[in-house]
């Protein structure tokens, strides 16, 4: 039978803020078979994810070889877990309770920024399926400045991001937010519960949107090209690696024409992106259009488009290249979707360290694996301190 040992020279650990949250989780498993603390199993593996671990099997070798430090500061009654332990746990934990879990540590650290960008967008899970399924797709919301993820929800088997976007968005506290979605979110219903969240919003629209792309469209190309007064602009350039490309933005809130505008809630002002690009002497231009709730402020409106892009090319980039979701294969159960908030939580903790070392994501997560003090010290985080 193990018992608690503490290294030699080794003070006692803090208190690990982590582990009062991931305490309240309910354990879907039957008590007589449960030789390990539900915590003990959760902890081990947020830390292994931090560190780089993908697999169970790795969630299981880690443990082992670092069961001495993990000692300090949990029970681990009959040891390290098996990676089948990880598996069935992570197949039948319960993904919502571990989402609002995830989400009451994320709300006790997120700090108020005035109109947080809250971009929000479907991600798959390319090979965490079974012969003859489609990809599961997890829909996340990430704060921009912050670098934080603020929840997440998995589509529906027969659905697509439409139905998990307005559940995300009633979980979430967006108050004074603008939350912004590509083109499959651009839908009444998800502007009304945004307007009723007490947020703002910017809504990318497309060609399927059929006659009110069509509209929004052929009154903003036909008021560039006059040169009307109503529209309000702004312009941003960037270079470098031999990329030249100019972004040029246009918004009016001259939208009494627009004969749907009463159905979309809280519909203030309409916008439109150029991008005109050259790479390697070759040149592009694309034109992008969009509904929002934002009063006229063109560089605000900006600021959004831009902004929700940062969705990703930093957490969707990272998740693939730092954490592996792209190749992970835990399809039984609710293995892949718990496994995918743990690696936001993994993100999240990585992002909120209060030293603010220089370090990037990818050298935070090797100090974690190579340091246990500071492995330690991010599962201490706890901003209500």
């Amino acid at each position: 039978m193990h018992t608690e040992r503490r290294l030699k020279n080794t003070p006692a650990a803090p208190p690990i803020a982590i582990l009062s949250i991931l305490r309240e989780l309910p354990d879907p498993r039957i008590e007589r078979k449960r030789l390990h603390k539900l915590e003990d199993i959760l902890t081990i593996a947020i830390c292994a994810i931090i560190c780089g671990v993908e697999s169970f099997e790795d969630m299981e070798i880690f443990g082992e070889s670092k069961e001495d430090w993990l000692a300090t500061f949990l029970e681990l009654p009959n040891g390290i877990p098996s990676h089948d332990t990880f598996n069935r746990l992570f197949a039948a934990l319960d993904p919502q309770k571990f989402m609002e879990a995830f989400m009451r540590w994320t709300q006790a650290l997120r700090g108020a920024v005035k109109e947080e960008i809250v971009a929000m967008d479907g991600k798959a899970l390319r090979r965490a399926i079974n012969a003859g399924e489609s990809p599961k797709v997890i829909v996340s919301a990430w704060a921009a400045s912050s670098g934080l993820v603020l929840g997440q929800r998995k589509v529906d088997e027969k659905s697509n991001e439409i139905t998990a976007v307005p559940e995300l968005l009633r979980v979430l506290e967006l108050s004074g937010a603008i939350v912004t979605l590509d083109a499959i979110g651009c839908q009444k219903n998800i502007a009304k519960e945004i307007i009723e969240a007490d947020a703002q919003y910017v809504l990318a629209l497309k060609g399927n949107h059929g006659v009110v792309h069509g509209e929004i469209k052929h009154y903003l190309d036909e008021a560039i090209a006059a040169g009307r007064p109503e529209l309000a602009a702004c312009e941003t350039v960037e270079k470098g690696h031999g990329r030249l490309e100019v972004r040029r933005y246009w918004q009016s809130e001259n939208i009494g024409w627009f004969a749907d505008k009463e159905l979309w809630e809280g519909l203030r002002s309409i916008g439109v992106v150029e991008a005109e690009r050259e790479i390697e002497g070759k040149k592009s231009i694309e034109r992008r259009y969009f509904l929002s709730s934002l009063e006229l402020g063109v560089e605000r409106f900006a600021k959004a488009v831009r902004e929700h892009w940062s969705i990703e090319n930093q957490l969707h980039w990272r998740l693939d290249v730092h954490f592996g979701e792209d190749q992970s294969r835990a399809r039984s159960g609710h293995a892949a979707e718990n496994l995918a908030a743990l690696r936001r939580w993994a993100i999240n903790l990585l992002k909120a360290d209060p030293k603010k070392t220089k370090r990037s994501l990818k050298g935070r997560k090797k100090a974690a694996g190579w340091n246990n003090a500071y492995l330690l010290h991010l599962l201490g985080i706890n901003f209500n301190a």
